[in-house]
């Protein structure tokens, strides 16, 4: 236990470097967006790559990985990458890197299948990736109940993540794809583990991948169903 502790503050005092980049790339694609004709027009949001669900079902799949980079006006831009900062650089850290971005960008495929499934409206946005995050620090609360550490870094972001989810029920918020986020990112949190090898049980890790790739089809199907 006081290794575990000791190796995630050690964690904790590097640069979330992910984060940066991953809110620079936000930042300079809603720049582009803006100058060739706006964020929030359905011509510049198609030609970026929202998500929209018959030409996903025509074989543009990369419309269910680029929605996670494009906002649809300032405000929307500002809230996900305000968020993204103080959740990200947490996670980044007790994760590492690379388990943190695949965690990042499969939870917001994840939402954008949920969204293909059950919206049939056009949607962009960082939620997806960003309710992934929500759903990794999930697992960590409910799997890590006898770290304190953990445990505390779970309770401090909860009252973040439940006034999220609330305001995903209200407005034009893509509500299944917010959710479905947040269950792939439960999952992947145990499917790519924690640094240090042991902290997550194997049988766990195996009956998580499992549990996410059959949501995976299923969101798929039901989405050319729905079309």
């Amino acid at each position: 236990m006081v290794g575990d502790l000791k190796m995630l503050k050690e964690k904790l005092a590097g640069k979330p470097w992910i984060t940066y980049s991953l809110i620079a790339v936000n930042i300079v694609v809603y720049l582009l967006m803006t100058v060739v004709g706006g964020s929030e027009s359905v011509n510049v949001l198609l030609a970026f790559g929202a998500k929209f669900n018959p030409l996903i079902a025509l074989g543009q799949w990369w419309r269910l990985f680029t929605p996670m980079f494009l906002h649809i006006g300032i405000e929307h831009l500002i809230l996900n990458m305000v968020t993204l900062y103080f959740i990200g650089m947490q996670i980044e850290m007790l994760f590492g890197p690379t388990r943190y971005l695949l965690l990042y960008l499969l939870s917001g495929i994840g939402g954008n299948l949920a969204s293909f499934a059950f919206n049939p409206g056009i949607s962009a946005g960082a939620s997806t990736a960003l309710f992934g995050l929500f759903g990794a620090f999930f697992m960590l609360a409910e799997n890590f109940k006898n770290n304190p550490y953990l445990r505390a870094y779970a309770k401090q972001f909860l009252l973040l993540i439940i006034l999220n989810v609330a305001f995903s029920f209200v407005g034009n918020a893509d509500l299944s794809g917010h959710l479905g986020g947040l269950f792939a990112g439960f999952l992947l949190a145990y499917i790519v583990g924690l640094p240090r090898k042991g902290m997550i049980e194997r049988h766990k890790r195996i009956l998580a991948l499992i549990a996410l790739v059959i949501i995976y089809v299923l969101m798929w199907n039901i989405g050319l169903k729905n079309l």
